[in-house]
């Protein structure tokens, strides 16, 4: 694509739609409001997709213009025909800030601030030490071992930390292997999918699962632990997939691999204040809501405790990956307004999704969001599909018997972890293919695989699931 149409198109398109009169429209009683909605999504959708300033930047122009163009504090030249019927519902503006501190945002900041302060105090690096000891030398032993340690990590910890962390303590070691050496490929490639994997285990893992939170609420309410509960198997069953195939296709010749890590845990009263916090956070989040405290409300525990003991100061603030936290803010907005403005429900209603087979709406909402996944950001993803799958899921009577709404949202949310078939899929993918170790085709050969069986695994679990909930 020519550099300058990148620029051109999200800005053409949205506008395009702005001034287009609502018969225009195949939709029966679009509102003003609900075709400005359309205009921001579309903005939304190929400022992702096209990436012509970066995607967290994106996510704050549709916050912005929500405020300008749909709030009730919004510009006067916007509001002038409010009250009248064709017009719409204005949004509350404190709706739309409130976005930028929804609770699934307080969320990920407890477990950035668990990480900061793992990797701070060393944790990560001597829980890899202990935990990689009992896997011997054999290069398929070590490798699974590598991957169960990046996987558990990367339900607590960005994704792409955890990458960097294992592929630079992985580093010396694929430096052994002889230079034709399929085994170097292998361990190159056994650390990013690990943890894209991994992520789908926790609702912090990663950005897609919080985003699903946001629509699993009322009687669909997941808590932590209820998520645990079936994510930690599906990334089990997942992972030995996946070390299987790596493995299959990319066997070691080299016979005995030795992995050294130094350290030792500290035992400072600092270090010892991030275990005890770590361990208790952990713990609150699996008792679920028994102690009266919901995940949200834990999640502040340990941002409380290591900002009052000097263990997370204002230089690691500024480590934080806020670029994360808008982004899941941005989408959190863009569902606000295609919900209370009633578009995801028009939209739905205008197509006759009751006519077709409830399976056919499951597995294409899944293979869409695996490709879209593969190509953009899988936050960028969730943040487009899930407003409009939840209004779905909600309209939809044929999807009851197979568990409704919640089937509907989960299927997107691990279909949106499960793609990671090239270097831009995601960033632990770009991180593993910067080693020079991993070329493109080998990575989508392993990742389409990958994608597809976890795809068809989610529905197997799902199903499963729905047949416990009924017994």
């Amino acid at each position: 694509m020519r550099p300058y149409l990148r620029y051109i198109i999200p800005i053409l398109v949205p506008l395009l739609i702005l001034l287009l009169p609502a018969s225009a429209f195949p939709v029966e009683g679009l509102t003003v409001i609900q075709q400005r909605v359309i205009a921001i999504f579309l903005l939304a959708a190929l400022c992702w997709v096209l990436e012509p300033i970066p995607i967290y930047a994106t996510s704050v122009v549709i916050i912005v213009l929500e405020l300008l163009l749909l709030s009730d504090k919004g510009l006067y030249l916007f509001r002038a025909d409010e009250g009248q019927q064709h017009f719409g519902e204005l949004l509350n503006y404190s709706d739309i800030m409130a976005t930028f501190a929804s609770p699934i945002i307080m969320l990920f900041l407890g477990g950035f601030f668990l990480a900061m302060a793992a990797t701070k105090y060393r944790l990560d690096v001597n829980l890899a030490r202990v935990l990689l000891k009992p896997f011997g030398t054999q290069p398929k032993y070590v490798m699974f071992g590598l991957m169960l340690i990046t996987a558990i990590f990367s339900m607590f910890m960005s994704n792409t930390a955890t990458t960097a962390m294992m592929l630079s303590i992985l580093a010396p070691v694929i430096a052994l292997f002889g230079s034709k050496d399929p085994g170097k490929i292998a361990f190159a490639l056994c650390i990013p999918v690990a943890a894209n994997i991994g992520g789908i285990g926790t609702p912090i893992g990663t950005p897609p699962n919080a985003i699903a939170l946001k629509y699993l609420t009322g009687e669909n309410m997941i808590t932590f632990g209820e998520w645990m509960f079936f994510g930690v198997p599906f990334v089990a069953i997942l992972l030995v997939f996946a070390w299987v195939l790596i493995n299959t296709l990319y066997p070691a010749k080299q016979e005995k691999i030795e992995l050294t890590i130094k350290g030792k845990f500290l035992k400072t009263p600092k270090a010892i204040t991030v275990y005890v916090t770590f361990a208790l956070t952990i713990i609150l989040w699996l008792m679920g809501s028994s102690h009266g405290m919901n995940s949200y409300t834990v999640a502040l525990i340990p941002v409380a405790v290591f900002s009052l003991t000097g263990i997370i100061n204002k230089e690691d603030l500024k480590k934080i990956s806020w670029d994360v936290l808008w982004l899941v803010s941005g989408g959190i907005a863009l569902g606000l307004a295609l919900d209370q403005t009633g578009l995801a429900k028009l939209m739905v209603h205008s197509i006759p999704f009751d006519s077709f087979s409830p399976y056919v709406v499951l597995v294409g909402s899944a293979v869409l969001c695996l490709v879209m996944a593969n190509f953009m950001s899988h936050t960028a993803t969730a943040n487009l599909l899930m407003p409009i799958m939840a209004a779905l899921g909600m309209s939809m009577t044929s999807l009851v018997p197979l568990g409704g709404e919640i089937t509907l949202i989960l299927i997107v949310t691990f279909a949106a972890s499960l793609g990671m078939s090239l270097p831009i899929s995601t960033p632990p993918n770009a991180l593993a293919h910067a080693t020079g170790h991993v070329q493109s085709n080998q990575m989508a050969r392993v990742g389409v695989i990958i994608g597809v069986v976890g795809v068809v695994m989610s529905f197997a679990m799902i199903w499963l699931l729905h047949l416990i909930d009924h017994i």
